[in-house]
Order: C-alpha cells, then structure tokens, then sequence
C-alpha cells in the first residue's frame, strides 16, 4: 500500500540483489547488472536507466537459464569488496560468458572476467581510492570518444597485472596496470575504474558506449513509453474488475493513482485515510487533487479522532508505530469491504523496495515506517505498476501524467506523519502546534529555493518544557526542533548547512506565530550515527 513514502530510514545497507520481476517490459531492451556486493550496485542500474535503457539488478548466483529467460541486450557485472582470488570469492554460472551477448565488468566484475578469462589478478602494490588520472593509450570501442588524459574514480586494492589472450590492453593508472581492455570480437569489456559514479566525469560516455555501441541497445525506456506499457499491462491484468488503492498523497501513491486511473478510469476507487497527523492543510490538499482536478473516484475519511483516541498515553515510538500501522490498516479494511467488486489491490511498490526485500542480510534498526501490506485474508490480486521503476523515475513518470511539482518533488514523509514527530504522548493540540510550525518551515525553505536541494526538512516537537521570555512575560513553552538533510538515497545522509538569516527568520516566525513554543533549536547530526526522523 503507497501510503508511506518514506525511504529506508531505519534499514542497513545490505549487500544482496533482488529477485527480477516475473516478466521483462515488453518492447524494452534489458541490460542485467550483476551484484557482487556492491555499494554502487543500484547505481550502475539507474545510470543506464538515465540513458533511457531498461535495467536490472541480479544476484550473482543466479543460474544462466534465469539469465537467459531475461533475453538480455547485454550484462554488467558490478563491482565487490571481495579478491577475486580467495576461495569464497563470489561467482557468476560460467555458463554466463557463453549466452552471446556483451559483458562489461567494473572494478571486481572487470578483475572476474579477466581471471575467467585467463588473464591474471594481483595485489599491485599499490591501492587507488577516490579520484585518478586515467592514462588512454587505445580507445577501442569502449573508451571511444575519451581524451589521452581522463579523470576517474578507483576504489580497489588488486588489479588486472595481465590481460587474457585476446584482449587489448586500452589503458593504465598508478595503481591499475590494466585500468581498461576489452575483446571486440566476444563482446567482452572490462574497467577497474566506476563509470556509474559522478567522479569519474565521462563515466557516462563509457555507459553509453557499452550500451549502444556494443550492446546495439536502442534508448526507449522514456516516461511515455512507460506509461504506454504500464497501461497495457494494467488493462490487460485488471480487464473489467474493480481495483482499490490507498492513496497518501505522496509522488507514489499519487503516479501509482493516475497511472490506473488511466488505464481503468473509474474501475479504480482510492481511499484516503486522514489519520490526524498529515501536515496542515494537506488531507484537504489530496481530496481537491484527486476528486476534483483529476477527477479520480475518491473516498476520504477522517479518521482523526479514532487514531487520537488510540494513542492516548502512548510515547514508546515502536508502539505509537504499530498502533498507528494496525489502525490504518483496520481502517482501511473497512472501506475496501464496502466497494463492491473490487478485487485487485494496488501498490506503489518500487523497484528499490524489490531489492532491499530480496536482500540476504540487513540490521533491523527500528520498524520501517511503511506499516506493510494488508492481510493476505482480504484476498486481493496485487497490481504494482512502479515495481520496475526507480524514486527518480516515478517522478519523472508523474511529470508526464501532468502531476504538480509540489506533489512530484515532495519530500519523503512517514505513513505515521507527524506521529513519529512528535517525541512523547501525541494529543490533538501537541499535532496543531507541530503543524503550524512545519508549515512555517517549509514555507521558509521553499522561498529560499532549497526545497529540492534537500532530501528532507521538517520541524519535530519533543513534549518537553523551557523557560522563555515574551513581552516582559515568563513564559513555559515547547522547543521545536529544525531537521534538515541533504542524501542520495537515506542510506546515510548529512545535516544540511542552512544559511543563518534563513534559521534566524524561520526561528522568529516560529517563536512570533505559535505562541506556544518559545525556543526553535537546529538538529546537526547526520547519519549515521543517528537516523533521519527521530522517531
């Protein structure tokens, strides 16, 4: 259910890859990226995606015949922290090498092939970590278009010392003897450096190369032609049954909506559930969007005081969460039972959501904000229409369909909303006092232009008192806190170095307009060793 559009605060970064969707995208070539482990693993896949090829990550160990029911245009093996030399190295079928299709290997996926290649690999003796100079001798097909003397990124201790019989030895480091060759005749290419990171700056024109030079991949993967896809699937999976989805007003329950809604029209019913804890204004933000812009058939209910009433004397954040999660989930529950015929549920599940599910290991920090799934008892047939996509294309996707850019760049926010911001018992008033002021905040970010340069900001009240003085008054009053971050992905993410006039007008509209705080205060934490919301 895409009411939570928060990313994986509370999950740590793991290093196995998910299982493939049941079917390609038709029409689509499809590159596969396999993951030795990599921290740069989802990253190699959405820079292929950014030059408008389908991709998707794969584990290592999955067996050629899965492979080849993929019918890839090519696969990149990704990078690792393993030698590939050591006995519990991790390995690909071999069987892999034999499929006909281009491979191109990075850092440990280029040391892999050129060992199963017959080449050979060694500690250098010397490591490269962070930027290098690349020095071009041949640009053979992949390096194609490259200068003699190139900038990249290396994060590697061995290295290719000898290139496999037919290979053709492209270029050199400090560190990398072997920085770049390739056998244009198999198809086999291999890197030690990171074309998919932003430090390596023609690292694009490497992809690209490899995706339409060797590859012969054509760029089609585009918002129109996704939304043309997604459609086709959804009307051929819903045909004329009803479907129900519970809309949050989030970038992905909200291109989730119009996607289904333009593909069944008025087949699809959203609910939205306001459980008295959205940020001001906004649950009637979400009824006007839908129900009366985009005419989506829309039912909303205000479940305030139910929720209110359930949370009364709760601070334990794992049981404000489970009580909040638990009642959503009841409450829809009730709403789904009333739409007669519906049987198919949908989901903004993203692609990023099938990986980290499909992981092998991953520390458990706190419950994720996303309550999950309904009860399999309900008995509803899944319809995921972002299960392929990535956060930056959904949004993409959104701009196609005619979203706005408050909703398609808004921040992440917890399904729990300003439950979890509230650090102690959540009351009715405690919710208002956090709302005003988070409106405030925004507003002020907003017209500093920075709201899209960060991943998150917002205001958090913890239920404790401090003396203040206003108009010659003692006064008793809240502290709010400023919570503002700047990540990639939420994996770990950096306090964001707001300007001081731009602290010091949000502090004195905060203090001035809600009189019942006196004290604004600034988180300057980053994570890790603390997380983004507090709760």
């Amino acid at each position: 259910m895409a009411w939570d559009e928060a990313p994986a605060d509370d999950v740590a970064a793991s290093s196995g890859a998910a299982p493939a969707p049941a079917d390609p995208p038709g029409g689509f070539d499809t590159v596969l990226v396999i993951d030795f482990g990599a921290q740069y693993g989802q990253l190699i896949a959405r820079r292929v995606r950014e030059l408008n090829v389908y991709s998707e990550l794969i584990a290592h160990d999955t067996p050629v015949e899965k492979l080849r029911e993929r019918r890839p245009a090519g696969i990149i093996l990704s990078g690792g922290p393993a030698s590939v030399y050591v006995d519990d190295a991790p390995r690909v079928d071999p069987g892999l090498f034999e499929l006909g299709v281009p491979v191109l290997g990075i850092c440990y996926g280029h040391q892999y092939l050129a060992r199963e290649m017959g080449g050979t690999v060694a500690r250098t003796g010397t490591s490269e970590f962070g930027k290098t100079s690349l020095h071009v001798s041949t640009a053979g097909i992949i390096l194609e278009g490259l200068e003699a003397e190139e900038q990249c990124w290396m994060s590697h201790r061995d290295g290719v010392t000898e290139v496999p019989e037919g290979f053709d030895l492209l270029a050199a480091s400090s560190g990398a003897p072997v920085a770049a060759m390739e056998d244009g005749g198999r198809g086999f290419y291999g890197v030690q450096f990171h074309p998919e990171v932003v430090h390596t700056p023609r690292g694009m024109d490497v992809l690209a190369n490899f995706l339409f030079k060797a590859c012969g991949c054509t760029p089609s993967w585009t918002p129109a032609s996704i939304i043309e896809e997604q459609v086709r699937r959804i009307r051929e999976q819903v045909g004329v049954g009803r479907a129900i989805l519970g809309l949050s007003g989030g970038v992905d329950s909200s291109v989730a909506a119009l996607l289904v809604h333009k593909a069944i029209g008025d087949q699809l019913t959203c609910v939205f559930i306001d459980q008295g804890m959205m940020r001001l204004n906004e649950s009637e933000q979400v009824v006007e969007m839908f129900a009366e812009h985009f005419d989506v058939p829309l039912i909303a209910v205000d479940a305030s005081d139910r929720f209110l009433k359930k949370l009364v004397h709760i601070v334990d954040p794992e049981r404000k969460r489970k009580i909040i999660g638990t009642e959503f989930i009841r409450c829809f529950e009730e709403e789904a039972t009333k739409i007669e015929g519906a049987r198919f549920l949908v989901q903004g599940t993203l692609y990023s959501d099938v990986i980290e599910s499909g992981t092998r290991q991953a520390a458990k920090i706190k419950s994720h904000h996303n309550v999950g799934g309904l009860p399999e008892k309900m008995g509803f047939e899944l319809v995921e229409p972002l299960r392929e996509l990535f956060k930056d294309e959904v949004r993409a996707v959104g701009e196609e369909l005619g979203l706005p850019e408050r909703i398609v760049w808004r921040q992440p926010f917890p399904g729990p909303g300003l439950g979890i911001r509230i650090i102690g018992e959540i009351t009715r008033d405690r919710v208002d006092i956090l709302q005003r002021a988070d409106a405030i905040l925004l507003e002020e970010i907003r017209a500093a232009d920075l709201y899209r340069e960060l991943w998150q900001s917002f205001a958090v009240l913890p239920v404790v008192r401090s003396v203040g003085v206003q108009g010659d008054e003692r006064t008793y009053g809240y502290p709010i806190v400023v919570r503002a971050v700047t990540s990639k992905d939420a994996m770990t993410a950096d306090w964001a170095k707001l300007p001081y006039d731009l602290l010091e007008r949000i502090s004195n509209r905060i203090i001035n307009e809600v009189p019942e705080v006196n004290r604004v205060v600034l988180d300057i934490s980053s994570k890790p060793p603390s997380t983004i919301e507090w709760e």
